[in-house]
């Protein structure tokens, strides 16, 4: 058993980290190939991931995430799992200026013309008159309940306001 301090670690503590180790490597396999390449991960790591994703048999994707969990011990976490958390937090920032470009896309069709003032606001290099103009046409297909061509437009400018 491994010394930890003065105490010998339980087979039940070495059990519960490495099944932590084998979870972030679960993690891991999710990455997308240019996440991963940004993480300083060695090389058996990297292609024991690849090797995990490109199998199909569920015994052997188990028996792989098991050698990746045993190869992440070897492997400092702690900087993993940061960038692991740093990912997980830009995607949850994405979705939430997403769902707010929804909802500012959706009060400007409805009507709310507080919105505008709102976003102008938010982003001053703004165009407002073409901001006005997407809005209008937008509220009129949807007067028209014509397929929302320029609610996706109005949309799609949001974004690109929110994204330069």
């Amino acid at each position: 058993m491994e010394m930890h301090g003065d105490f010998e670690k339980s087979r039940t503590r070495l059990k519960k980290e490495a099944t932590a180790l084998q979870k972030t490597g679960e993690k891991l396999v999710t990455l997308s190939d240019d996440q991963l390449s940004r993480m300083e991960l060695p090389t058996a790591l990297m292609e024991a991931i690849q090797a995990v994703r490109s199998m199909k048999s569920h015994g052997a994707r188990r028996r792989q995430m098991q050698y990746v969990g045993a190869l992440m011990r070897s492997v400092d976490v702690e900087p993993v799992e940061q960038a692991l958390l740093e990912i997980e937090q830009g995607v949850y920032r994405q979705a939430k200026a997403f769902h707010r470009i929804e909802a500012w896309r959706d009060q400007l069709v409805a009507g709310d013309d507080d919105v505008i003032h709102e976003i102008l606001d938010t982003f001053p290099d703004a165009d407002h008159q073409r901001l006005g103009q997407l809005v209008r046409s937008a509220r009129k297909e949807k007067e028209k309940n014509a397929p929302p061509k320029s609610a996706r437009n109005l949309f799609r400018y949001l974004k690109q306001l929110a994204n330069p």
